[in-house]
């Protein structure tokens, strides 16, 4: 045993997980969330909360908590002993709980499997002598079916507490523990004894560890609601770890019971079947079917879901998860979401974005039955509605503007956030061109091959299915983006800052209402629920591809946190202006300041200005920096130019800085190489302008440039999708894959091979009863 609880020890350690926290031991945390100060030698005698809590953003108030551990999670796959990582993390994140004040209370299982374990290893040498004697006695592969469960968890009961003792040791967290059986819970005096016990437990800190005494009570199947004593009450019928740990949660009016097992939630049927889908938040009034219990432990999903909606009823929240699932508990506690929430709460949403995913996926599925002119009057209709419904829309956007100048909102983000009548018009005009231009988007044909005779193979275009549009504080890209997806029919959930709330729903109204006719106003959604991004994230069933609008910290944040989602954007706008040593002054003058100050909040504003040495010496030098100057620009020198001035500007930080304020960058090249150099050094991919008279140089620059967009005398700030005459865009890529720079219909487009044939087989080919022609055809 020594050695058994060392080499946990030893294992727990090398795990990592295993840091003391004794500055916290005498830590408290008070839960402002409720108000009163808790006496933790009354827990029988709170006033029960009257209503769980009502989403899942309030779990961080949660003080008291139960977590029920199920032999799935506590054992290994094999049935056979104990997983000692995952309960080894477990532990932690439970001690972590208890340090930060709160009230931990453990129903655990695994006694009967820990014990198996030990005395099959006992029988197996037992039955080595009779192995010796009698070569063809199998009894060695039935051993851990023959033993007495009742003996199992005798022995494993000792040493699954002796190893939770050495796991909290190392966070100096005391532990006892409590076994039960059926009749202390209906017994008025053991009743008593029972939560006296645990009041003191927890008042001194000590984590009770609560357990069936499985080594002399029998299996608890029976159904039982029985009145309980003292109470005139009906009590739940205790037949497993799950309604143990619902009653224990209710009678210490715990907050949160978290459920821990092998599976990820609830489903409204059972998982393999068609249609399933997991439930992520659970009502009283919901109606499920369930499938079959755990391989390991004594309870199923019908039996989790009674206990929790009987905890619930009671005023206590619970989440069924999986415990195998890393940091889940803490998860939870943070707000995600994670498993499935049961709460009672009447403000709890019915539309999960679940449904919303699967109602864009239908939708997706009708816009590309539509014709081509029937998605085209869908869009016209939202751009006339955008200039019809232009006062409704505006005094939205008036509340939103007079929230966000009180919480002090950055001045770039107002402008963004603002919206006008001459926005609304160029709205409106962008989204017609989309319109006009949308006949030819899905379905159009790309490629025509003849394979054989009569064999005929089409490639082409098609939906890419559901797209989800994160955008902060611009309200008019939800019209374009919307307007895009119904272009090139996909599906779209559209996320946007809560300080464009206001203006985001005016204008969902009427892209719904643009889409009704058609039948397709699920099509496209906004998500207004308290969902964490990251939680969208993980959709990887719901949502194909992820297109982040807003600043290079949203967009890199996005590009992190996504793990299976592909997404479509730039992390970075570091937009460079080269001025050649042909540059025409005036010209060069013109570009740098439309570049630089026309709107230098945006992701294709200029951020470093690139000379050619020859202009130090001339006039253009002085006029670029007094011109910046005077438009209130704050340069920045870089090395090389630092160096060559003896009183020039501050030198720049870093080369590779997107300011996205009136700041920039200024450094000198010797020639157009090292200017090419510098850009794919500390460029972002995005936009590069070269200013030159000469062609030669221009072509140059152009084909060596390895950016999204290069221009040759022009803006950078043309890199736009309306510009570019695409009527809106839904980002700007800077990726290598998929679509570049400004993001219209044809980047939100993939493929489908369509082959037409008679009777053909391969293995006609094979034979040689048929011919090969691979003949390119006419597209038309």
């Amino acid at each position: 045993m020594c050695n058994l609880l060392n080499g946990v020890k030893v294992s727990v350690l090398r795990a990592g997980a295993l840091r003391l926290k004794n500055s916290f031991r005498n830590f408290t945390v008070r839960c402002q969330h409720y108000g009163h100060n808790v006496d933790k030698r009354n827990i029988a005698s709170l006033d029960r909360k009257k209503q769980t809590f009502s989403d899942r953003s309030q779990l961080k108030y949660a003080r008291r908590l139960v977590v029920k551990l199920g032999s799935a999670v506590i054992t290994r796959e094999d049935g056979n002993g104990l997983a000692l990582g995952r309960l080894a993390s477990i532990v932690e994140q439970v001690a972590e709980c208890h340090h930060e004040g709160r009230e931990c209370i453990m129903v655990t299982s695994g006694a009967v499997a820990f014990g198996r374990q030990k005395l099959t290893q006992e029988l197996l040498m037992s039955l080595s002598m009779r192995e010796t004697l009698s070569p063809s006695d199998h009894t060695r592969e039935d051993a851990g079916s023959i033993l007495d469960p009742r003996a199992a968890a005798a022995v494993g009961q000792s040493e699954l507490m002796s190893m939770y003792d050495v796991m909290f040791s190392q966070y100096n967290v005391k532990i006892a523990q409590v076994l039960v059986t059926k009749p202390d819970f209906y017994n008025e005096e053991t009743r008593k004894n029972l939560f006296t016990t645990l009041s003191e437990l927890i008042s001194l800190n000590i984590v009770p560890i609560v357990n069936t005494n499985d080594a002399v009570s029998p299996p608890m199947y029976i159904h039982d609601d029985t009145v309980v004593p003292g109470t005139g009450k009906k009590g739940i019928g205790i037949k497993d770890n799950d309604s143990l740990s619902a009653l224990l949660a209710a009678e210490v009016q715990s907050d949160l019971l978290i459920m821990m097992s092998d599976v990820d939630g609830i489903y409204n049927k059972p998982p393999w079947e068609d249609g399933a889908r997991m439930m992520h938040t659970y009502t009283s009034a919901e109606k499920v079917q369930f499938g079959q219990k755990s391989k390991v432990g004594t309870g199923g999903m019908d039996s989790k879901v009674n206990a929790a909606t009987w905890a619930m009823a009671r005023g206590v929240s619970v989440v069924i998860c999986n415990g195998m699932q890393e940091k889940a508990i803490k998860t939870i506690i943070s707000g995600r979401k994670v498993g499935t929430f049961f709460t009672d709460s009447p403000s709890v949403s019915t539309a999960s974005v679940d449904v919303m995913a699967e109602n864009a996926r239908t939708g997706s599925r009708t816009l590309q039955k539509l014709s081509p002119a029937e998605r085209a009057a869908a869009i016209h209709s939202l751009a006339d509605l955008l200039l019809d419904k232009q006062d409704k829309i505006l005094e939205a956007n008036a509340k939103d503007l007079e929230e966000a100048t009180k919480t002090g909102l950055e001045k770039p983000l107002l402008n963004r956030l603002s919206l006008s009548p001459g926005k609304l018009k160029t709205l409106s005009i962008g989204l017609k061109q989309i319109a006009d231009s949308s006949y030819d988007n899905v379905g159009r044909v790309l490629r025509k091959t003849k394979l054989a005779e009569n064999l005929l193979l089409k490639q082409v275009t098609v939906p890419i299915g559901v797209l989800l549009v994160i955008f902060e504080s611009r309200p008019d890209s939800l019209p374009q983006v919307a307007a895009l997806a119904m272009a090139s029919g996909n599906g779209l959930l559209l996320k946007g800052g809560k300080e464009a709330a206001y203006s985001n729903r005016a204008l969902m109204e009427i892209v719904k209402e643009s889409l009704q006719p058609f039948g397709a106003s699920d099509a496209v959604s906004l998500v207004s629920t308290r969902d964490e991004i990251s939680d969208l994230l993980a959709m990887e069933k719901h949502i194909d591809l992820i297109i982040p609008r807003g600043s290079s910290e949203l967009v890199r944040n996005i590009q992190k946190q996504s793990q299976h989602i592909p997404v479509l954007g730039h992390a970075e706008g570091i937009c460079h202006v080269y001025l050649d040593k042909d540059a025409d002054p005036s010209k060069a003058l013109k570009i740098v300041r439309d570049a630089k100050c026309d709107y230098p909040a945006a992701c294709n504003a200029m951020e470093t200005l690139l000379i050619h040495e020859d202009h130090l010496s001339g006039t253009l030098f002085q006029d670029i920096c007094n011109m910046l100057k005077q438009e209130g620009v704050k340069i920045h020198a870089g090395p090389k130019l630092a160096s060559q001035l003896t009183f020039g500007p501050p030198p720049a930080r870093t080369m590779k800085y997107e300011y996205g304020d009136l700041e920039c960058s200024i450094e000198v090249v010797k020639d157009l190489d090292e200017a090419i150099d510098h850009i794919h050094k500390f460029g972002s991919s995005h936009t590069d302008v070269i200013i030159t008279e000469n062609d030669h140089t221009a072509r140059d620059f152009l084909n060596s440039v390895d950016s999204a967009c290069v221009f040759h005398n022009v803006s950078s700030r043309f890199a736009d999708g309306f510009r570019f005459g695409l009527g809106a865009e839904v980002g700007i890529s800077t990726a290598r894959i998929h679509a570049r720079g400004p993001v219209g219909v044809e980047g939100l487009l993939t493929t489908k091979w369509i082959l037409e044939g008679t009777d053909h087989t391969a293995a006609e080919f094979n034979e040689g009863k048929r011919n090969w022609l691979h003949e390119k055809l006419p597209i038309n």
